[in-house]
């Protein structure tokens, strides 16, 4: 067991640990929530279109999750602390220089560079906490108290990203790297040096992470083409991706060291809450998006105003750590993630109808019940991805998480813009209205998708998903002696 899991309450050197790890995910949250409300104000400066501008934040997701599991393995194979503090210092330096872009193909690859960086730094904080802390009630404090940070990020990075646009969107990407650099410092000081792992006859599966990236990254240029360059030419990208994906398979089945053990996906709480996770995202950034370009740019409202509007969706930084672990203790993982899908459902589908001159009032209670859905899905849903996993596995598992997670942000961006490019026909105020309407539809969609997967969870044997008794074991010889028990 990790020296961080010694005694069964928090001492102050697990705090210190937290503190740096939910510093780290706060930065993230801050970092995407800025950059957000900042889009508008690029386009104009930049002179972007609306499929460009979706790729400023499709860059950084993309990077973000075709990297993750890799990410992942190198946290179980190089070092948790190694891994979390030299990748912070890359995310530092390319969220700054981003900050420089003359040019839209800069700050895309700035912001795809800065999602790499991520995609090695989470899983490693991630698998801190879940080798760290013990699993129980010690471990879904420690990851309700994660997931609720993050969410403040997001909630302050609205207010800051409105007051840095003000100034000028620039200073969206200047200003995480002072925090970057307090938490690296921070990090340096309260996360202990790892044991440095035994790699001997263990290797990184390029091979695997290649393949694995191509796909995710041409499913979701597929699906962004689709509005604008044809038919043909988007069903060739998307069978080119479904042919990356086939050979990534391939890949690990024949590796002895691959990247995803294909055994871990036997738990069939892990991958409802990936697929869950992958839905709930897609239809939480596209959301984001289209309001974010509805208030702007349909409507006339400042930055400022627009992130005051969206402030109300972080109502999840409060309900995270207080009300969420309360919920999961009296009914389990299962019902409230499901109850926060349905509280998406419902978010969604109050926003069906925009109109063009909505009162605030008119759209206050679908933005405060999308806040609710998050505080009440997105901790649960990180508890059972990782839950009843081995030790030496939680890199890949918290992995796997974040690349769902971040695959369906990009997959979500790119179809509400192919839905609401294609529904626009026109620069009237009318047409617009209709391709943010038609756009809608996406997230709704999604939310409706996710809910129905986590429904099947409420049928599995009682405390198998709220509890995480299932474990991902491997289910032949050759799987069992590849995989090392938990300690």
């Amino acid at each position: 067991m990790s020296a961080l899991s010694t005694s069964s309450g928090l001492d102050s050197r697990k705090w210190g640990v937290l503190l740096v790890l939910c510093g780290a995910i706060f930065l993230e949250g801050i970092d995407v929530a800025m950059l957000n409300v900042a889009l508008p104000s690029i386009r104009a400066d930049l002179g972007l279109s609306t499929g460009d501008l979706q790729w400023v934040m499709s860059a950084y997701v993309l990077g973000y999750g075709g990297f993750m599991l890799l990410g992942g393995r190198a946290a179980d194979l190089f070092g948790r602390r190694q891994m979390f503090v030299f990748w912070l210092t890359v995310f530092l330096l390319f969220s700054g220089l981003g900050g420089f872009a003359t040019e839209g193909w800069m700050l895309i690859v700035a912001r795809f560079v800065t999602g790499v960086a991520a995609a090695f730094m989470t899983p490693a904080g991630l698998s801190i906490i879940t080798t760290g802390f013990a699993e129980g009630p010690e471990r879904n404090k420690a990851l309700l108290l994660y997931s609720g940070t993050a969410a403040g990020g997001f909630t302050v990075g609205l207010v800051a990203g409105g007051l840095l646009t003000a100034i000028g969107w620039r200073w969206v990407f200047f200003a995480p790297v002072a925090l970057s650099f307090v938490i690296l410092v921070a990090a340096l000081v309260f996360v202990p040096k790892s044991d440095r792992p035994d790699r001997t006859g263990k290797r990184v599966d390029a091979a695997g992470a290649l393949t694995v990236t191509a796909a995710l990254v041409l499913i979701v240029l597929a699906v962004e083409r689709a509005a604008h360059a044809g038919m043909a030419a988007g069903l060739g990208t998307l069978l080119a991706g479904l042919a990356f994906l086939v050979a990534f398979v391939v890949v690990e089945r024949r590796s002895s060291e691959p990247l995803v053990r294909l055994g871990i996906f036997r738990s069939g709480s892990l991958v409802r809450a990936n697929l869950a996770a992958m839905l709930f995202a897609a239809g939480f950034f596209g959301f984001q998006f289209l309001v974010v370009l509805y208030l702007q740019e349909l409507r006339g409202w400042s930055t400022l105003e627009t992130s005051f509007a969206l402030l109300v969706i972080g109502v999840d930084a409060i309900l995270s750590p207080t009300l969420t672990p309360r919920l999961v203790d009296r009914f389990g993982n299962a019902k409230v993630i499901f109850g926060g899908l349905l509280l998406a459902v419902l978010s969604y589908g109050l926003f069906l109808p925009l109109g063009a001159d909505w009162s605030y009032a008119a759209m206050f209670p679908g933005l405060i019940i999308l806040g609710l859905a998050f505080s009440l899905a997105y901790g649960p849903l990180t508890i059972v991805a990782t839950e009843g996993i081995a030790e030496e596995e939680q890199g890949l598992a918290g992995g796997l998480l974040y690349t769902a997670f971040q695959f369906g942000a990009a997959l979500g961006l790119s179809a509400v813009t192919a839905v609401s490019v294609a529904a626009t026909h026109g620069g009237t105020p009318a047409a617009l209205l209709d391709g943010y309407r038609a756009g809608l539809i996406v997230p709704f969609a999604a939310a409706v998708a996710a809910a129905v997967i986590s429904a099947f969870g409420l049928r599995s044997r009682r405390g198998a998903l709220s509890s995480g008794t299932v474990r991902a074991t491997p289910d032949t010889a050759a799987e069992r002696a590849d995989v090392p028990t938990s300690r």
